[in-house]
């Protein structure tokens, strides 16, 4: 009792040091972090709960021998299922059984790498998988993650009961600005109520939808809630786009592309798209065993630019023909993305006159987008070929459920 009493006392000192003695909160996030979507990995599309150490530090291996890092994939995030218990003082440890040399040893050697490690917390009593959440532990829980040097938190909405989610989320984040390590906050309450309106200054990025599907275009339901195929997620995205920039993004969740559900074609049109809406590149694939159209898909640098771009504009949906759609995005230099959806079980057949499809993006970047004034050159970030400039007439035959992504070069 008297270890639990002192141990206690300090860190409420720490605690109370750590706010100057004053007490006032700060509830805004860490400033310039996510200046551009994060790139990473996480555990659970693919494994689920059946998350430790050596897959951990596999996971980080392969993201460097693939490619991965290269290509500009940062984060390795261990999402549910690493909690162990709390101890007597109610601080937070890993799953002894499952992660035996400790959180601070698996984050040395993900940062030896030239990686990030992130982990996933619940604003709740428990997490989704019925582990530990942070409800009542929110500072103790963020100087844990600092000590063990965590990059990034994702933060769930399971077991909230009475809670509500901008309070909940600006405690936490009050708890991560206290705890001194700057650290990346993913809100991860589904949408459900409507972090996009409240939650720039709180957390860097939060999730628009339900949990996504290993599908291209369904629904799975699980009696109490649903999961959602890719284009059933793209579609929800209607709307938001006015909410995201650098620092503070939609996320529409993780990608699917590599757990084998998915064509290549319509591995393709995911990844593309998700660039398009410049949402987090979070992989949920096996990245130890990649096939090489997997490996293509996750690491193409030219679709990748495109979600990286500085301007952090949101791709606007130009056209909507039901199956088939048309999306503009503004880039930094002056270039545009242009992505050529088709969603329908046939092929599509395409002649796209570019003079005659001018417009100006008045919600958010106000760009111009006008052939008559600026001619560009017209790359397929796929097969990597110039097809000509926007003064000729773009004629393409787009496959089933694939997509043609081009960038409209500049010529000056």
């Amino acid at each position: 009792m008297k270890k639990t009493v002192l141990s206690l006392f300090a860190f409420i000192s720490i605690s109370l040091s750590a706010q100057g003695n004053n007490y006032v909160q700060d509830y805004t996030k860490y400033p310039d972090l996510a200046l551009t979507p994060p790139m990473g990995w996480n555990s659970w599309n693919k494994f689920a709960c059946n998350v430790d150490e050596n897959m951990i530090k596999e996971m980080a291996d392969a993201m460097v021998s693939s490619g991965m890092k290269d290509a500009g994939y940062t984060y390795i995030n261990i999402d549910d299922c690493w909690h162990g218990d709390r101890d007597e003082n109610g601080f937070i440890h890993p799953d002894k059984t499952r992660f035996p040399s400790g959180m601070k040893a698996l984050s040395d050697y993900v940062h030896s790498k030239g990686l990030k490690l992130g982990i996933y917390s619940d604003a709740g009593s428990q997490t989704c998988g019925g582990r530990p959440g942070s409800r009542g532990y929110e500072f103790q829980d963020a100087l844990t993650y600092a000590k063990w040097g965590v990059d990034y938190v994702k933060y769930d909405w399971c077991n909230t009961e009475g809670l509500k989610a901008e309070g909940a989320y600006k405690t936490f984040t009050a708890a991560l600005k206290k705890a001194g390590r700057p650290i990346v906050l993913s809100i991860c309450e589904w949408g459900d109520n409507k972090p996009w309106e409240w939650g720039e200054n709180v957390g860097h990025l939060w999730r628009t939808t339900g949990d996504i599907y290993n599908c291209f275009d369904c629904v799975k339901d699980h009696g109490t809630w649903k999961a959602f195929g890719t284009m059933q997620i793209l579609d929800m995205q209607e709307g938001l786009r006015k909410y995201a920039g650098p620092g503070h993004w939609n996320d529409p969740d993780m990608l699917e592309v590599g757990n084998g559900a998915l064509t290549k074609g319509e591995d393709r049109a995911h990844f593309s798209m998700w660039s398009m809406l410049a949402a987090p590149l979070i992989a949920g694939n096996d990245i130890r065993n990649m096939t090489p159209d997997t490996k293509e898909v996750l690491t193409n640098k030219d679709v990748i630019a495109i979600n990286q771009d500085k301007l952090g504009v949101q791709a606007l949906k130009y056209k909507d023909e039901g199956e088939f759609e048309i999306w503009f995005k503004p880039l930094e230099n002056g270039d545009w993305a242009v992505a050529f959806l088709n969603r329908d079980k046939a092929e599509k057949d395409i002649s796209f006159d570019w003079k005659s499809n001018k417009f100006t993006d008045d919600e958010v970047s106000k760009k111009t987008f006008d052939t008559s004034i600026q001619n560009y050159k017209v790359v397929d970030l796929w097969t990597k070929k110039e097809l000509g400039n926007t003064k000729k007439t773009l004629k393409a035959t787009i496959p089933s459920k694939d997509i043609l992504m081009l960038r409209l070069v500049k010529i000056k």
